[in-house]
């Protein structure tokens, strides 16, 4: 009877960790692995709301338009990434760093380049975040390997125009993640202010959040193991990949901007981020904007608060 009750324990326990063994690999595939994005695709916490009509739809034209140069570098680890960069119309020093969302590209932040260099007279440079666009890399980082990438770029960036450059970083969704991972490391003073839009506060509670809302499981150990797979194959871990942790080392003014109706990443994570974020800083809430809808649904009322932010300290 025992050794039946055993055998039954065993099988059990096998089973268990084959299902968990083969959900950590369709999540790796799904969530990290580069790879097409279908849930992404008619998700409804990504809706667009009718009601809001897109101020943005001639961007592509202006994209069409401008002289971009094309960048490339190659990453700590041996990656080369790819940039596009924009001089403003007339010379200067001042710099934005724009980081695209997650499963995106570079052409996709037009709207906010636009903005930059034709309204504040920025320089603009817009890189493909690894494992996305032009660059290479077989996984999505969610902005913790791109930290480093991006603390790169600030230095191309520094080399390229000056050592007296004043840079801005200003990141959306994942971008926006990205920007806040970065501000944790050791950066240059020539960069001079962060905009962060809709990031999240780290990639397991937004991971947990997903799957709780996408597939109505727990966390664990779906994400644990996921996180093991995704060490072993991508080099990082979803516990280490804390954009709360690392804006709590950060001492460069930050501006942080959430819809009110964000349902991709719950508003209720800016207001943990700003608490926790460095001493100069400001929170911009745009009631009924749902996931990276802010600047659309009220766009005057974005760019004001952007150009007044980052006036402040970029000279």
């Amino acid at each position: 009877m025992k050794k039946r009750v055993l055998i039954v324990s065993i099988t059990i326990l096998a089973l268990l960790l084959i299902i968990i063994t083969s959900a950590s690999f369709y999540f790796y595939h799904v969530a990290i692995a580069r790879a097409e994005k279908s849930f992404l695709k008619g998700n409804p916490d990504l809706a667009v709301s009718a009601s809001v009509a897109n101020p943005f739809d001639d961007n592509e034209e202006w994209w069409g338009k401008q002289a971009f140069t094309e960048w490339s570098m190659t990453s700590n680890d041996g990656l080369k990434l790819h940039a596009y960069y924009l001089a403003a119309a007339q010379q200067t020093d001042k710099t934005v760093i724009i980081a695209h969302g997650y499963s995106g590209h570079a052409e996709q932040m037009g709207h906010l380049a636009q903005m930059y260099r034709d309204v504040l007279g920025y320089n603009v440079l817009l890189p493909d975040a690894r494992g996305h666009g032009k660059s290479e890399g077989n996984y999505i980082g969610f902005g913790w390997p791109e930290r480093k990438d991006y603390v790169k770029w600030i230095d191309k960036v520094i080399e390229h125009t000056s050592g007296q450059a004043q840079i801005v970083l200003h990141g959306v969704s994942m971008g926006g993640a990205t920007v806040m991972m970065t501000s944790g490391e050791d950066l240059p003073p020539n960069v001079k202010a962060i905009v962060e839009d809709c990031g999240y506060t780290s990639v397991t509670d937004e991971l947990t959040y997903q799957l709780q809302r996408m597939y109505h499981l727990p966390s664990f150990p779906i994400v644990q193991t996921t996180s093991l797979l995704t060490k072993i194959r991508a080099g990082y871990s979803f516990g280490e990949a804390s954009a709360l942790e690392q804006i709590k080392k950060s001492k460069t003014p930050m501006l942080f901007i959430h819809g009110g109706a964000d349902l991709f990443v719950p508003t209720e994570m800016v207001y943990e981020l700003y608490e926790n974020g460095p001493a100069q800083k400001k929170m911009f809430i745009v009631p009924g904007a749902g996931h990276g809808m802010a600047r659309q649904t009220d766009p005057e009322g974005y760019d004001r608060e952007v150009a007044q932010f980052i006036g402040m300290y970029v000279k």
